[in-house]
């Protein structure tokens, strides 16, 4: 048995923030991580030409302000990444595959319909408070309703609805049948409230060094205080002596419990002395299910064909992809996806992806250096990817999202729909600063 002031449970981002900002304030901490790497849903791996490849999250916007500063405080630098590139979109439809910005498979009229309900959305999206979205005198019914019901009852054509949920599989969250509209409506006012998610808003920037670095940095300056091989199986709240436990019988007392578990995995730790309404708020939450596959070619030479690199896919394994730098191409298998996804053999799957990828860019694509499969849907420790939201589910989970019951205190990507890396970082060190001002 061991003792420390405080106990942080996972060495994601959100985790180490948390940590980070304990330790630099003196306090005794440790955390406790069920892997043998820190970092969480980011990781990266290098080629044998020096390339990093980021086989979990990659990119943010300059509107997440805790990340950026986090990055510039960590002496890490960033860049422009893919919304800069030369060369068009690609999207390969069910019909149709085209090359062209701005959904080129549609007509003049889809199109006009999906900028109107484009500048709608960012209206409707300007009136919501991000950080109280109950407060909305509309909470509830915007909330029973999905973003495709929206958009049609908005008027919009069906291949603007269409559009819509193509660019929901390139990003691997729920179809806009199954998306609350009130959680898409926060997630874009805290991005400013403009319209639908735009890459120029949202995954504009990268880190040069890897966004992995960000987390291998902050691991590195807590050294000693971060257990890996340590997954938490029990943890005892109280205001006397909090404990927690691990897989292995290690028990660690303590002051306070930061809890930066993803809530998938949260649900297999016996949890007590944390109120039910707390426990119901957080058991509420779900993930998206998806994997992450990273194609590694020599250079972009998709680029001397008049393409950028992103691509959205209508049909097959894959629902879009994007360059995550030179040569380096990142791709999404989406929840809608990921059950036949799982059911086939690596080497069918490789191949099968591979098919589409030559479907949408030529021969030239079917001879990658390397392939990377992370499925992160199915990880113990992650059970997902972003946060999804179904219609019903923000009001379900309540104002206590994002909130305390000290010495017990929840932090994570999950508390945040402000990008993923952006919310763990936010909220890891708002769990930081609300515990030290509790003292």
């Amino acid at each position: 048995m061991s003792k420390h002031d405080v106990v942080v449970l996972g060495a994601g981002l959100a985790g180490l923030s948390a940590a980070r900002n304990l330790a630099r304030e003196g306090v005794d901490v440790v955390v406790l991580e069920a892997r043998n790497r820190p970092g969480g849903r980011v990781e990266q791996t290098e080629l044998a030409d020096g390339r990093l490849v980021q086989l979990g999250g990659e990119v943010v916007g300059p509107f997440q302000e805790a990340y950026c500063g986090l990055v510039a405080e960590l002496g890490l630098t960033l860049v422009p990444s893919f919304p800069q590139l030369p060369g068009e979109d690609t999207c390969v439809m069910n019909d149709c595959q085209v090359v062209g910005d701005h959904f080129p498979w549609m007509s003049d009229a889809d199109r006009a319909s999906y900028d109107s309900a484009n500048e709608a959305f960012g209206k409707l999206a300007a009136t919501v408070d991000p950080e109280d979205p109950w407060s909305h005198p509309d909470a509830d019914r915007l909330d029973r309703i999905s973003v495709g019901q929206w958009l049609r009852e908005a008027g919009a054509t069906p291949n603007a609805v269409r559009a819509r949920d193509v660019s929901m599989l390139a990003l691997s969250a729920e179809s806009v049948e199954r998306t609350s509209l009130l959680s898409d409506l926060r997630k874009e006012a805290a991005a400013g409230g403009k319209g639908f998610y735009d890459y120029e808003v949202w995954e504009c920037l990268r880190v040069a060094e890897g966004s992995a670095s960000v987390a291998l940095r902050m691991a590195e300056e807590l050294g000693y205080r971060v257990r890996y091989g340590a997954p938490v199986t029990s943890v005892r709240v109280s205001r006397q002596s909090s404990r927690v436990t691990t897989s292995t019988g290690e028990q660690f007392d303590c002051s306070a419990v930061v809890c930066a578990l993803p809530v998938g995995p949260l649900r297999r730790v016996a949890i007590d002395g944390v109120s039910r309404e707390r426990l119901a708020s957080l058991d509420r939450q779900r993930h998206a299910l998806a994997a992450k596959v990273v194609f590694a070619y020599e250079s972009s030479w998709w680029e001397d064909q008049g393409q950028n690199g992103t691509m959205y896919f209508e049909k097959g394994v894959m629902g879009g992809t994007w360059p995550q730098r030179e040569g380096i191409l990142s791709a999404l298998v989406p929840p809608e996806r990921l059950g036949a996804f799982l059911a086939t053999s690596q080497a069918q799957i490789e191949q099968d992806m591979l098919a589409e990828m030559v479907e949408a860019m030529g021969e030239r694509a079917a001879a990658p250096q390397a392939v990377f499969f992370r499925r992160w849907g199915v990880d113990p420790w992650t059970e997902g990817y972003i946060t999804s939201w179904r219609p019903g589910d923000v009001t379900a989970v309540g104002p206590l999202h994002g909130t305390h019951d000290p010495p017990f205190y929840v932090c994570g990507s999950d508390q945040w729909v402000a990008g993923y890396m952006e919310g763990a970082v936010r909220t890891g060190r708002g769990a930081a600063r609300a515990l030290l001002s509790d003292g």
